[in-house]
């Protein structure tokens, strides 16, 4: 057996026993996730534009990438739009990009974090501004193909979900696709804890559901968002189309699987509140999937 495998089922196992009596420092974080007055997972009612989708996309140090994301946005066939970019305080061109963007159309609103906050801060910023009655989530490295938005939008309206993902494939550096394809599914509260969507393939309903912030911790925020709002939404739907394209980059957050295993440690037994039994299955669970090269389980945080 692989023995990267094997050291993250000694480091679940680990962080099984200290659990209760030493939680980890980051669970100090969850305590302290508000972002003026909203509480972490909360969901807050929102009387949204009808039809209208607020993106969110936090940003720090993509440059190389950005300008890619925003133009996919720029060439949806759907254009009741607006794109909520929160730049984290990049140290290279990231915000002089975004700003140009913002110049040239309305629909690009900019913020930029007083000191580097994470994603999981930035996305909640970006929430707490949105106006629209769909909610979508797009990472600064990511694409999305000219028809998501339209297609996304009217496969909620069709079925009546409120809580949708999509497929996608994976592209490296360059943007060549790297052949390889996750599918959607659909999902209740049980098999999402086995699975995930693709960030920047998720929307929701905030019109109906509210809006969600996240706690700040440093991966996977994602993630427990998404276990948030399908308790609310009780599931998630599956659009079983390539509708966006998610960028391979070595040394990203999201790149590193064993590094994540901790922060599931974090979500199941001290955010969703899972016995230690059913947490370490969990993580053992993940880390087969993420081993083989399973599809469902990319996020970033």
């Amino acid at each position: 057996m692989n023995k990267n495998f094997i050291g993250r089922l000694i480091f679940a196992g680990s962080m099984a026993a200290a659990g209760a009596a030493n939680p980890c420092s980051c669970l100090a974080e969850k305590q302290e996730c508000a972002d003026k007055g909203m509480k972490a997972g909360r969901n807050i009612p929102h009387n949204g534009k009808p039809g209208f989708v607020s993106i969110i996309m936090p940003a720090f140090n993509c440059e190389r990438f950005i300008g890619a994301a925003i133009e996919s946005v720029l060439a949806q066939s759907y254009t009741e739009w607006e794109l909520l970019v929160v730049d984290d305080c990049s140290s290279d061109r990231t915000y002089s990009i975004v700003w140009k963007y913002s110049k040239r159309d309305r629909r690009i609103i900019l913020f930029r974090n007083k000191a580097n906050a994470g994603a999981a801060a930035s996305r909640n910023r970006a929430v707490r501004h949105a106006k629209g009655q769909y909610i979508a989530f797009l990472d600064g490295d990511d694409v999305w193909k000219k028809d998501k938005l339209e297609k996304q939008v009217h496969f909620m309206q069709n079925t009546g979900c409120l809580f949708s993902c999509t497929s996608y494939d994976k592209i490296g550096r360059s943007g060549k696709g790297l052949g390889r394809t996750v599918h959607a599914f659909c999902a209740g509260y049980e098999e999402l804890l086995r699975k995930c969507p693709g960030n920047s393939t998720v929307m929701y309903d905030a019109g109906c559901l509210g809006k969600y912030t996240i706690p700040l911790i440093k991966k996977r925020n994602d993630y427990v968002m998404w276990l948030r709002i399908i308790k609310d939404a009780g599931m998630l739907y599956g659009l079983d189309e390539v509708l966006s394209s998610h960028r391979i980059v070595p040394g990203s957050i999201s790149y590193s699987k064993a590094g994540l295993v901790r922060y599931h440690w974090i979500v199941y037994r001290h955010i969703e509140k899972a016995g230690i039994g059913k947490s370490i299955y969990l993580i053992c669970y993940w880390s087969v999937r993420s081993l083989f090269g399973n599809a469902g389980m990319k996020g970033n945080g």
